[in-house]
Order: C-alpha cells, then structure tokens, then sequence
C-alpha cells in the first residue's frame, strides 16, 4: 500500500498567489524600515539551545513545551529559532556590533515552535521584527512603535488594529512589583495552578500571562504595577505616551499586559485586532534593557517588536497588492516564428518589460491564454515576420494591430 505524502502537521506550502501576499508585506516592512534607518540582518534558522533557554526562560512555556529542540552529529545541543530578538542580540554580541550603536536592525524569516495548530497559528510560521539597540530614551520606543504604526498603515490594516501599551517600569520599581505579587500569590498558593507554582518560585510576573481559568481568577484581584511605580518610571512612561499622542497614534492604556522577562523594563505593547478570532495579537513589543548584558554581552539598552507575517497577510486587503504593470503576450504562429520568439521575449524584459512567452498549442489557443493571462499587448511572430525583421502588435484592448521592423520595439510604447 502506498504512503500518501502529505506536509507536516502544522505547516503549508505558500503558493505562488500567497507568496504575492507575503512578499507585499515584507516588502512593505523594508521599505518603511528603510525610511526609518533600519539595516536588514539575517541570522541562521538554528542557534545553540542555550540562545533561547536563557533569554525566553526556562519557566516559559515556549522553552518547556515547544521549541524544537535536538543534538546534532557533533553533539551539540541545537534549536529552530522560536523567535527572532534573541538571534539578533547573539549576533550583537558575537559579530562584535557594540562599537556601531545606536543600531537599527530589521529581520523576517520562519520561526518554529511546536504549538497546536489552528487559524494564524503554525509550526512553521514567519515573522519580521525590528530592533533598537544604543538608545535609553523614550523617544526610542515612540519611534519603534511609530515604525509599527506605519507599516499596518502602508499594508492597509491600520483601522483594524488596536494598540495597547502599558509600563513595566524600570528595575527598582520592577523589584518592587515583585515583591508585591510574591505576597499576594503566596496567601492564594494553593488555588494556583501547577504551572503558576512554579513560577511562583522563579519569575511571579509569568502568572499574570496564565491562561488557566483559576489563575485568572487570581490575578484579577493582584497588585496592579502602576501602584509601585517610582517617579523615574512615570516620568519615562509619560514621556511614551506624549510622543505616541504626538504622532497621532490612538492607543488604549492596558494594566494587565506584561512581559514576563527579567530584561525587560518601561514600554511593552501590542497592536491587537477583533478580526482574527482566538489570535487577536498581531504585532508586539516592548523595551528589554537588560537583555544583551543577561547573555554575557555589554549592557545596550534596546527596544524593538516582532509581527506575524501569517496575521498580517489574513488582515492585508488581496487589492493593495494588485501591480498595474502591463503584460505582454509573444506568441510565435510557427515552429520558424517560435524560435524568434525568444529572442524577442528576452529584449522585452531587458526593457524591464513582463512579458509571457506563450510556447505551446495552436494559434488560436495561444491567443485565448494570453487574454485569458490578462495580456494587454501580444507580439505575433510568423515566418514573414521573421523573414524580414517585423513584428506584428496587437493591441487586446483596442483591437489593432500593427505591423512594425523589430528594431522599433527598444522604443515602441507600449
């Protein structure tokens, strides 16, 4: 019995109408990246295990339940990158970048993570995120969010999206959050559920993030981090929130979003919509000043977001990705006019032209697929033609044609 061969669980083949999409997006996300000084890194699909394991946390359910972790040939314990800030922080430190701060990098590639699949939800799915590094300044994380802001904009999706942002405050006002919920959490340690006790123990903010229907009973009812903000932390915060209203950005204040890592401090946000159901998070952020320095690096502050191509590309109207460029047919009416035909076929592209070298079927049929391809010109080729150095040009939207020497076609406007 033969084996029917299917993709794995969790992962799709792009065809060539989704790669449109897809490339609509990140070309878009360059562009703007570009605009705003950003340099494009690309760093490998695999790092060291320890890479993510200590920058994403070992409490983490991305470490604990779904990374993709293996020992290759050598030994060496391997993992897909889940994520993209921690590839570029490890080139940082190893390629040796602190002399060039401030920074500006952008990236998009697969990530991979083993997660149940569903809708804007794979194995293999795609990202592009930009990082800030060198910059203390709050002005850094308005300028990061308003690269966000424009690239939902240029992809048409602007009016769908949300952004919610909160404050983490800087470390001493993080300590003291902690302690806070520590003491909260700990009089309610026996209503928490396994995984919560154990962040408990190694990292308490990880509990506010429990999709567990008894921890959110709990966490309901904790300490909120604006009540232990220092007056450092409310000025830096204050000074987001002015730049966000000053680039015209609309926002909504969210208590309850964190980030459960140590490195990160002040600014997190999300860009969230109501049209993708359950996977509602379409791009997020935050500042991680401690991140770098927590991998063996020099202490850089930084601040930078990731976004879901997937997400994107299900938000992005199919028509802003539509090209006016024209198509032209070229269509050989014999064996001796189809030889020709590529010939001329390659000084239309030189031209920069999109042509379709249509190289199979009956005359008739060549000219129903180049209408049917949506041709606006097709250049027909029969022996006379070639004979003495013409062209016929038929206009599909008019109906003429025109016979013309071959020479004329490096000028003739089409």
């Amino acid at each position: 019995m033969s084996t029917k061969i299917q993709r794995p669980r969790g992962t799709r083949d792009l065809l060539p109408d989704d790669k449109v999409l897809f490339r609509f997006v990140e070309e878009s996300a360059y562009e703007i990246g570009r605009l705003y000084g950003y340099g494009e890194i690309e760093t490998p699909i695999f790092e060291f295990s320890d890479v993510f394991h200590r920058t994403l946390g070992e409490t983490s359910d991305v470490v604990n339940k779904e990374t993709y972790d293996f020992t290759d040939r050598g030994g060496e314990n391997l993992t897909l990158r889940p994520e993209g800030t921690a590839g570029v922080a490890r080139a940082f430190i190893s390629e040796g970048l602190s002399q060039q701060l401030p920074l500006k990098l952008y990236y998009s590639g697969p990530m991979f993570r083993y997660e149940r699949p569903q809708k804007g939800r794979y194995r293999q799915f795609y990202q592009l995120g930009a990082e800030c590094l060198g910059y203390e300044t709050p002005l850094a994380d308005v300028e990061c969010i308003g690269f966000a802001w424009d690239l939902l904009q240029k992809i048409g999706i602007s009016a769908d999206c949300t952004l919610e942002i909160n404050t983490l405050g800087d470390t001493e006002s993080r300590a003291a959050y902690r302690a806070a919920l520590v003491q909260y959490f700990t009089a309610h340690q026996e209503q928490l559920s396994s995984d919560s006790k154990t962040r408990l123990e190694k990292n308490p903010l990880r509990i506010l993030d429990s999709k567990d229907e008894s921890d959110k009973k709990l966490v309901a009812g904790a300490p909120t981090l604006d009540q232990h903000l220092n007056e450092n932390s409310q000025l830096f915060f204050k000074k987001v929130i002015a730049g966000i209203e000053r680039l015209g950005i609309p926002y909504k204040l969210n208590s309850h979003l964190v980030r459960g890592l140590d490195y990160y401090c002040h600014t997190v946000f999300e860009f969230t919509t109501a049209k993708l159901g359950a996977q509602g998070t379409v791009l997020a952020g935050g500042r991680y000043d401690g991140l770098i320095e927590s991998m063996g690096g020099p202490k850089t502050p930084g601040v930078g977001w990731a976004a879901g191509i997937d997400r994107l590309v299900d938000l992005t109207p199919k028509e802003l990705t539509g090209k006016s460029e024209k198509l032209i047919a070229v269509i050989g009416a014999d064996e001796q006019g189809e030889d020709e035909s590529l010939f001329i076929a390659h000084q239309m592209r030189a031209r920069g032209l999109k042509v379709e070298n249509i190289l199979s079927g009956k005359m008739g049929k060549k000219m129903q697929k180049a209408n049917k391809l949506g041709a606006q010109y097709a250049l027909i080729l029969g022996n006379t033609e070639v004979e003495n150095k013409q062209v016929t040009v038929k206009n599909f939207t008019t109906g003429e044609q025109t016979l013309i020497s071959q020479s004329d076609l490096k000028t003739f406007n089409f």
